[in-house]
């Protein structure tokens, strides 16, 4: 039997992935007049220890295999973890961050990050995490897919369905909710940062990822609204004060790029594989999707797997 995966995003193209990795018979559909999917706003961070901040322990556990499979199935991973820091004024901020997390060491940021020397007296280093770039990495997945014979088309899905379409999906589940993520790029070439660095803030954290070419992504961690279009002017001033916060440097930075997407959520934040009605769902990835994707859609490929092993 064929499995049309729907959708582009980071679910679809790790489910697709994966199901073709089983030997499974799999196309990809991508749903006509789609909206452009929120992994490409995505800061491409794979950091379980870090979400233990406010998710619970279930992506901090299973998240930790995110790095494995990313780095087995796409070139660009780095893997030189996380530094988390604060202002001054925000020092509770940076405790509170370290009761609420694990596998950090204190230690100051100059001695990681040259760049910020003087900045921060103090910080956490999270050194198993890592980071990809989402665009580039997404592509190669789907590249990797054509090479195998997977075929992208649009049109009528045919045998069984695998729905990754996001908040289009909330024709069939109609507990998820849109969840606003807003970035921007720059071009900072005075500025030096070789792994992610999040800034915390009792109102508006964010953190600040580095890209190729001396881009950095800025991007606020989540905010709670369904409202499509967009950045707003005061997002973009936010981000852009928090990154001048991080460093004077990034003043003289070009912004290249605006953006914002909505990621679907359910009730509990937790990304989840669903059977409805004879269709697969692979959906509410929340601000984990590439943490999770890759999660998920193992789960989901091995239980399509065991379906034909008995049925054999």
């Amino acid at each position: 039997m064929i499995h049309s995966v729907l959708g582009e995003g980071v679910a679809a193209l790790c489910c697709a992935t994966a199901l073709s990795d089983r030997g499974l018979d799999v196309e990809v559909i991508v749903p006509e007049g789609s909206s452009e999917a929120a992994s490409r706003f995505a800061g491409g961070m794979l950091a379980p220890f870090c979400e233990g901040e406010s998710a619970p322990d279930l992506i901090v556990a299973q998240g930790q295999a995110a790095v494995d499979w990313w780095a087995a199935h796409v070139p660009g991973v780095t893997k030189r973890g996380t530094l988390v820091v604060a202002p001054p004024r925000d020092g509770a901020e940076l405790d509170r961050f370290a009761r609420a997390t694990q596998q950090h060491d204190w230690v100051v940021p100059g001695d990681l990050e040259p760049y910020l020397e003087g900045r921060f007296a103090r910080g956490l280093f999270f050194p198993t995490e890592a980071h990809l770039d989402p665009r580039k990495a997404l592509a190669s997945l789907r590249d990797s897919l054509l090479a195998k014979g997977v075929t992208f088309r649009s049109g009528t899905p045919r045998g069984h369905v695998v729905d990754c379409r996001g908040l289009a999906s909330r024709d069939s589940l109609a507990d998820l909710r849109g969840v606003r993520g807003e970035m921007l790029i720059v071009h900072a070439p005075d500025v030096t940062l070789t792994r992610p660095v999040r800034l915390l803030h009792p109102r508006f954290p964010c953190y600040v990822v580095p890209r190729d070419g001396d881009r950095y992504m800025i991007g606020a961690t989540m905010v709670e609204s369904a409202r499509p279009g967009p950045v707003t002017a005061r997002a973009a001033m936010e981000l852009l004060s928090a990154a001048y916060t991080l460093h004077p440097g990034f003043a003289e930075a070009e912004i290249l790029e605006l953006g914002a997407g909505l990621r679907p959520s359910f009730p509990d934040n937790i990304p989840a594989v669903r059977h409805v009605g004879g269709r697969s769902y692979v959906n509410g990835m929340y601000r984990h999707g590439f943490l999770m994707a890759p999660v998920c859609a193992e789960q989901l490929a091995a239980e399509l797997a065991e379906v034909y092993v008995h049925a054999d």
